[in-house]
């Protein structure tokens, strides 16, 4: 027997000794994992598959935080008012009526806003950073352009907190 068929024998020894310890990992006994896989595919082929909801068909899904992408999808051309590090905001004005249009660069900027908004009531149309101000009937057809939320704000009773 030669160096080279002594070197192959070493090498396949010590693979299968290296892939032994795995061909044994299982928490199952003989063959209950093999049990358990078929019985989950026959109950996958009784049950159908749920189903997850679908969104309303007027609702697109929600636009970008950007006030210009927001003010194109809405068919108006936004004049910014605010510029600042927690929120950009301009307004648009067009044959349908006058919107402001509100963006943050992070959630929880959109949440204080909104919080501080309740104080004054009104009725927007919230998204992903981002909030649209105006009518609730313009609102709900800008809704369609852009998805989102309708939020109604009401104004807080002395003593009661905003976020409540």
């Amino acid at each position: 027997m030669g160096y080279a068929t002594r070197s192959r024998r070493a090498t396949v020894l010590l693979a299968g000794l290296l892939v032994l310890p795995l061909a044994g990992c299982s928490d199952e006994p003989d063959g209950a994992a093999d049990k358990k896989a078929a019985a989950r595919q026959a109950a996958e082929k009784r049950t159908p598959a749920k189903q997850q909801p679908r969104p309303a068909a007027t609702a697109p899904a929600p636009a970008p935080a950007n006030v210009e992408k927001i003010g194109a999808l809405t068919g108006c051309t936004p004049e910014v008012r605010i510029q600042a590090k927690e929120l950009r905001e301009g307004v648009c004005t067009t044959a349908q009526g006058s919107w402001t249009v509100t963006t943050f660069p992070e959630e929880k900027f959109k949440t204080i806003w909104l919080d501080s908004a309740r104080m004054y009531g009104g009725t927007y149309l919230v998204g992903p950073r981002w909030a649209v101000g105006g009518k609730p009937e313009l609102l709900d057809t800008l809704r369609t352009k852009l998805g989102g939320e309708v939020v109604r704000l009401r104004d807080a009773a002395p003593g009661s907190s905003p976020s409540s």
